[in-house]
């Protein structure tokens, strides 16, 4: 549901015209736990109204340098805003596309403003608000491979391929 919110609320704090949701099928900077034809049919699931597309690259800016789009904006979380200076090329990434950051109530706004003080390109950054989601990604495949519902905590479709495909069980 975390990835849900967040959509939803930068669809509707940003005003954006479009949005995209990108499937990596390799990411570099995280191990994944399902093939990247399933994790596109999550994603599909989890959004159904919304393009689905499955991104080769395992870098941020190398997916932004091939997409072609217009001035962009990528959506991450404000996890993954901190650890930004990190990513492969982070000011080629801003000149490519501005980035959408959502945060919680209660992040440390001084760990963004840090991040932001080492920025070329700060006024590239927006920021949302979305509501603290009471379950991680891990969390969730935890409770699965115990055989705990999940009702609540993902978009019953999602719930739906989760379970038809026997994923996450021990």
């Amino acid at each position: 549901m975390g990835h849900v919110a967040l959509a939803e609320a930068a669809d509707r704090q940003l005003g954006l015209d479009r949005l995209v949701v990108i499937v990596v099928a390799e990411p570099g900077h995280k191990e994944v736990h399902a093939s990247a034809p399933t994790r596109v049919a999550l994603a599909r699931a989890a959004f159904p109204s919304r393009e689905i597309e499955l991104d080769r690259h395992a870098r941020t800016v190398d997916m932004l340098r091939e997409g072609g789009w217009d001035d962009p904006v990528f959506l991450i979380g404000a996890d993954e805003f901190v650890d930004f200076p990190h990513w492969k090329e982070p000011e080629a990434v801003l000149e490519l596309a501005r980035l959408g950051v959502a945060s919680r109530p209660g992040y440390p706004q001084e760990q963004l403003d840090d991040v932001l003080a080492g920025l070329a390109h700060p006024e590239r950054v927006l920021f949302f608000e979305i509501e603290p989601q009471p379950v991680s990604s891990r969390e969730i495949r935890e409770r699965v491979a115990r055989g705990e519902p999940i009702d609540g905590l993902v978009p019953p479709a999602v719930a739906n391929e989760i379970a038809g495909r026997g994923l996450y069980r021990s």
